[in-house]
């Protein structure tokens, strides 16, 4: 039986269409007696994958990310480093662009509440594609099968027919899983190139 043609093209956003710049609340946070030494370590201190999964708002990260310091840290200056990590990919933020000229495209991602309000805000994420499932939202992340079922429910995914692109690769394991196709990104070449295998249009 011949593989269903993709009709859905689904990306991440961390890594894949944006890529992140930690070190000036890593200055910010050291200037104020924090100690950051790994940094993942440090936010997951502060309850990043809480406030992913949507169980601790943008301002209860904030309160935590200021405890961890041991000097007075606003929420002001934790806000401004927090939201502006951000430098986008240009190439692959076109090449979403184009797809969704002929091919329905979503964004699922782990996100919370203030890096989703930002992109939104600054880039207009929110109207890219025909929709997006930010973790927060959903209440699970990836790559918990949860929230790959609530993205077929909400965008009607034919799984064989969906291709996902992420930079983890337990990330598109989860995804391959459910049935879907999978793209582990690393550049914008070479996610073209398999998404040309594929027999998408890009």
């Amino acid at each position: 039986m011949a593989p269903a043609a993709i009709d859905s093209v689904v990306f991440d956003i961390g890594w894949v269409l944006v890529r992140f710049n930690y070190q000036p609340i890593i200055e910010l946070l050291r200037a104020r007696g924090c100690a950051v030494d790994d940094l993942h370590a440090l936010l997951e201190r502060a309850a990043l994958s809480e406030h992913e999964s949507g169980r601790l708002h943008g301002q209860g990260l904030l309160e935590r990310l200021a405890a961890l310091a041991t000097g007075a840290v606003s929420h002001a200056e934790l806000h401004e480093k927090w939201v502006g990590m951000f430098e986008l990919d240009p190439p692959m933020l076109d090449l979403a662009h184009r797809l969704s000229e002929h091919h329905r495209v979503y964004l699922l991602s782990n996100i919370g509440d203030l890096h989703w309000a930002h992109l939104s805000r600054e880039y207009r994420f929110h109207a890219l594609g025909h929709g997006a499932l930010p973790s927060f939202l959903a209440g699970a992340m990836k790559p918990d099968a949860a929230i790959y079922a609530q993205a077929e429910r909400r965008f009607a995914l034919h799984p064989a027919a969906t291709v996902f692109i992420d930079d983890r690769a337990d990330n598109i394991a989860a995804a391959r899983a459910r049935g879907w196709q999978g793209i582990v990104h690393t550049d914008h070449g070479s996610t073209r190139a398999a998404l040309r295998a594929l027999g998408v249009r890009c």
